[in-house]
């Protein structure tokens, strides 16, 4: 085999879709004529309007980003108690439980796409529980027929943490349309991006007035003030920034595609590497992760190793998610019941590797081989 040299240039694990630059700057116009930065305005107005478009609904809040869209969405549900939830998330989602003073209760997750199990959901219900908070990780949609049952027979709150779940369908329905609330990330390492950002979906449309409030200092008008809220506000170049890439998610996603069946075709019979199953035919995937589990035996080094190894080539993949929430010292004193076996065992193997709508498919058949290179040479 011939020995693979290192990329002269880094590749990173995620690389932020731009416009076109005189596009953008011709566009930045509008904003300087109005002279209006934020507070709703004209731009932030459209936008949201493209968004509400976009997934078909008008119950839409846009927040300057996805962390507090998820903190202000808790706060207007007035959910508190117990909150049952994943470890094997962002740190942000349990953040925004402990902002609201919500106790998070973990259990473990499927093996197949790594979210929420709905068996061990179910077991962890008590009479403080008040809600689940699951997590459409990587972009796979959780179980949702099953956590809607279990949701409608206890009578707690259905909230998903949908920042990697930008345009995936369940069948002929957005994802945004399931549970009670969604929470979407505009944070430029997603597939989609306003700079910053983030926005609720929900289903309650009277939700959408106690949110502008909430993101708005609680400001009803000029000189009343209605509750207690924070600021939270998408000004106008983050809108300006979604509103123009929005022309272009499709495109964005099929050139994901292209290179997720690459590293399909490349890595689907290394030994020592599993790839999520393909997802039910029903389901318009996004492609915004390419995670792989790379089993230590079988391929002859750890996941650390790899990732370490894979940096001397200038490759820098990520051990997303690592570690567990529950094991981070801000959360070492919560109670945790469950063995998370399942969890514990991707946090230890996953390794997700760079996507982005500008990776060459000649860069990714690179990495592969450079993957391939690496696992040969520690088995021989």
């Amino acid at each position: 085999m011939v020995n693979q040299k290192p990329f002269k240039r880094p590749i990173y694990v995620t690389k932020p879709y731009l416009p076109d630059l005189d596009d953008f700057m011709s566009a930045l116009g509008e904003i300087w004529n109005n002279n209006w930065l934020t507070n709703n305005g004209p731009v932030v107005q459209r936008f949201s309007q493209e968004l509400c478009n976009y997934f078909e609904t008008n119950n839409i809040c846009l927040f300057t980003n996805g962390t507090l869209a998820l903190q202000i969405g808790l706060q207007g549900m007035g959910v508190s108690g117990e909150v049952i939830t994943t470890p094997f998330t962002f740190v942000a989602t349990t953040h925004a439980l402990f902002w609201n003073k919500i106790s998070p209760v973990f259990v473990d997750i499927e093996p197949d796409f790594y979210t929420l199990d709905p068996e061990k959901v179910e077991a962890a219900i008590t009479p403080w529980t008040t809600a689940i908070l699951a997590v459409h990780v990587y972009g796979h949609p959780c179980k949702l027929n099953e956590l809607a049952d279990i949701a409608h027979r206890h009578n707690l709150k259905l909230i998903y943490d949908a920042a990697h779940a930008f345009g995936v369908n369940v069948g002929s329905k957005s994802i945004a349309r399931f549970g009670d609330l969604s929470m979407f990330s505009f944070h430029a390492t997603k597939l989609y991006h306003s700079i910053e950002g983030g926005m609720l979906a929900f289903q309650d449309p009277g939700l959408k007035s106690t949110f502008n409030y909430l993101k708005n200092f609680g400001f009803k008008n000029e000189v009343e003030v209605v509750m207690p809220g924070t600021n939270a506000k998408m000004n106008e170049m983050q809108a300006l920034m979604g509103s123009m890439i929005l022309k272009h998610v499709n495109e964005i996603i099929e050139k994901r595609k292209q290179i997720t069946l690459k590293y399909r075709e490349m890595l689907e019979s290394v030994q020592g590497i599993y790839l999520t199953p393909e997802l039910p035919e029903d389901i318009r995937y996004n492609y915004a992760y390419f995670p792989v589990e790379v089993h230590e035996k079988e391929f002859g080094m750890s996941r650390n190793r790899l990732y370490e190894k894979m940096k001397e080539y200038n490759i820098y993949p990520r051990r997303y998610f690592y570690p567990l929430i529950c094991d981070f010292a801000c959360y070492q004193n919560v109670s945790v019941q469950d063995p998370l076996t399942v969890a514990r065992r991707a946090a230890d193997r996953i390794l997700t590797l760079p996507i982005y709508y500008d990776l060459a498919l000649d860069d990714v058949q690179k990495i592969c081989d450079i993957i391939i290179e690496i696992g040969s040479t520690c088995r021989s």
